[in-house]
Order: C-alpha cells, then structure tokens, then sequence
C-alpha cells in the first residue's frame, strides 16, 4: 500500500513537472511569434507629399496580443481628430505588416464657422499599411508606411504617398 501511494506522488510529481515545462514552453514560443507587442514611440519623415515638410512627426503605437492596434500622433490635434485603430500580424521572421485607418476633420475657416459646425467636421478617412522590420533585440523596429486618403464619400483624394519610420519599444 505504501508503495502504491510512493509511485502514484511520483507519477503526479511528474505529471506535474511535464504540464509545467509545456506551459512555460509554449509561453516562449508565444513571445516569440508576437514580440511586437507593447507601446512603441517613434518618428515618421514622409518622402512626398502635403506631411512631407513635417519634420518633427511621431507616432506612438500599442501592438495588443490578438493582433489589434491603436495609434495616435503629435499632430492629431491639428485640426483634431481621433487616435488611428487596426490590426497587425507576423509576416515572417522580424517582418509585420499592420493595418490601421483614421477619420480626419476639416479646419473650419472661421472661429464663427466652427461653433455652428459644433466643433471640426468631419472631411473623411485615410489608410496607412505598414512594412516592419524588427530590430535583433526585439527593442526597435524600422518601418516603410504607404498613407492613402479618402474623402466622404469614398473618393480616393491622396494616392500612396510614402514614409520611412522607426520606433523604440517604451520600456520603464
């Protein structure tokens, strides 16, 4: 009898050990398939086009575990509009891509205008696909980003214009 209870806590102990060690295995393998996760903060310089004289243009971005993002600017307040909202996924070693669109509104001409109006109207949307390329350490990323834009009613108004960008994980 004592012996059967011994080899059973031995088999449980082990049991045990092997879930231990697949779990934990398994949550590696997670980090490194999706290591692009966490808050990034970095800098944009568009090569043509209307943001392309922007010289100080930055974007933070959050990477969520699932493949959904968010992005906001240092320029969402000019005229204001509303953070950016997407998706992301893993296209090789290193390599992502992610998806994410915003509404952008129009400066009214007037202060006058502006209070009718109850604030900046909208004016319509714009697309930006970006190319990632993560750095060995997992700590920065190089990006290209393309930016289309669309007026209200769906009309493509600006046609691929392009940016570098790169970006450091925020790290306490």
């Amino acid at each position: 009898m004592k012996t059967r209870t011994i080899i059973k806590s031995f088999y449980s102990f082990g049991l045990f050990a092997v879930l231990f060690a697949v779990a934990f295995s398994c949550g590696e393998n997670k980090n490194q398939t999706e290591n692009l996760v966490g808050a990034w903060k970095g800098k944009v310089q568009f090569r043509a086009g209307e943001f392309a004289a922007v010289k100080d243009l930055e974007f933070m971005r959050v990477f969520n575990l699932g493949g959904t993002l968010t992005e906001s600017s240092n320029y969402d307040g000019v005229p204001v509009v509303p953070p950016a909202y997407g998706i992301w996924k893993k296209t090789g070693d290193k390599q992502y891509e992610a998806r994410y669109e915003f509404y952008f509104t129009k400066m009214p001409d007037t202060y006058e205008d502006a209070r009718k109006a109850g604030g900046f109207p909208p004016a319509g949307y714009g697309i930006l696909i970006e190319k990632i390329t993560l750095s060995d350490d997992g700590k920065s990323y190089k990006s290209t980003i393309k930016w289309d834009a669309f007026d209200q009613t769906g009309k493509q108004i600006i046609f691929g214009d392009a940016a570098d960008a790169e970006a450091k994980l925020m790290e306490f």
